[in-house]
C-alpha cells in the first residue's frame, strides 16, 4: 500500500468516519481537504436499496445541475443537413453525419455526449459495441435522441447530466468542481439527490437511499446523512 503524503494524512485526519454530515457541511469539508494542483471534480456516490437486475427497480434519469458541472462538455451532433446550422448555433463542438459515423467506426470517441435524431438512430445501431461501453449511445430517455437538437445541445452545455444505477446498486455522478463555492456545490448535490428520491421505483422495498458519499479527485470520501435531506 502506498504511503500517504503529509497533506493526504492531514486530509484524512479531518474526516470523522463515525459522523455523517448534511450536504452543505460535506461540501465545505471537501473543499477544505482537497489538496491537488488542478481543479478537481466533486462526485457523489449514492448506494440505493434496489436490485438493478430487475427492470422494475432500474433507476435512471436526467438532471440539470443549477450551476453546471464546471466541465467543458464536448458534444457531437449527428444530424441531417437541415439541422446542421441549428446544432452549430447551439454550440455543438462537432456537427455532421456520415463522416463522423466513419470516424466512430474507426474507433474515434473523443466526445462526452452524442446527440442525434430519431431518423439517424438506425445508422448508429451497428456502432453500439463501440459507443455502448463508453456510455455514448444516444437514448430518447435521456433526451439525446430528439428532433429539437438545438435545445438538447444547449441543455447539455448548461449542465444537464444523465445518471444510471450500476449493477452494484450505486449511482455515480460528478456534481461540480472544487473551485465552486460551498453553496453552489451543495445546491448541485441537492438537485441530483432530490431527483433520485423522486425516481424511487414502487417495487423497491425497505431503505431506498442506503448511503451517500461525497469525494473529490484523490480526496477522502465524506459521508452524508440521508436523513438530513429535506
Amino acid at each position: 500500500m502506498a504511503k500517504l503524503t503529509k497533506k493526504q494524512k492531514e486530509a484524512v485526519a479531518k474526516v470523522d468516519k463515525s459522523q455523517s454530515l448534511n450536504v452543505k457541511d460535506a461540501s465545505a469539508l471537501i473543499k477544505e481537504i482537497t489538496n491537488v494542483k488542478f481543479d478537481a471534480s466533486v462526485d457523489l456516490a449514492i448506494r440505493l436499496g434496489v436490485d438493478p437486475r430487475k427492470a422494475n427497480q432500474m433507476v435512471r434519469g436526467v438532471v440539470t445541475l443549477p450551476h453546471g458541472t464546471g466541465k467543458d462538455v464536448k458534444v457531437l451532433a449527428l444530424v441531417t443537413p437541415d439541422k446542421v446550422a441549428d446544432a452549430e448555433a447551439a454550440g455543438a463542438d462537432y456537427v455532421g453525419l456520415d463522416e463522423y459515423l466513419q470516424k466512430i467506426k474507426g474507433g474515434w470517441t473523443d466526445v462526452d455526449v452524442i446527440i442525434t435524431m430519431p431518423s439517424v438512430m438506425g445508422k448508429l445501431g451497428p456502432l453500439g459495441r463501440i459507443l455502448g461501453p463508453r456510455g455514448l449511445m444516444p437514448n430518447p430517455k435521456t433526451g439525446t435522441v430528439t428532433m429539437d437538437v438545438a435545445k438538447a445541445v444547449k441543455d447539455v452545455k448548461a449542465g444537464k447530466i444523465d445518471f444510471k444505477v450500476d449493477k452494484t446498486g450505486i449511482v455515480h455522478a460528478a456534481i461540480g468542481k472544487v473551485s465552486f463555492d460551498t453553496d453552489k456545490l451543495a445546491e448541485n448535490a441537492n438537485e441530483l439527490l432530490q431527483t433520485i428520491i423522486k425516481l424511487r421505483p414502487t417495487a423497491a422495498k425497505g431503505t431506498y437511499i442506503k448511503s451517500i458519499y461525497m469525494s473529490s479527485t484523490m480526496s477522502p470520501s465524506v459521508a452524508i446523512d440521508a436523513k438530513s435531506l429535506s
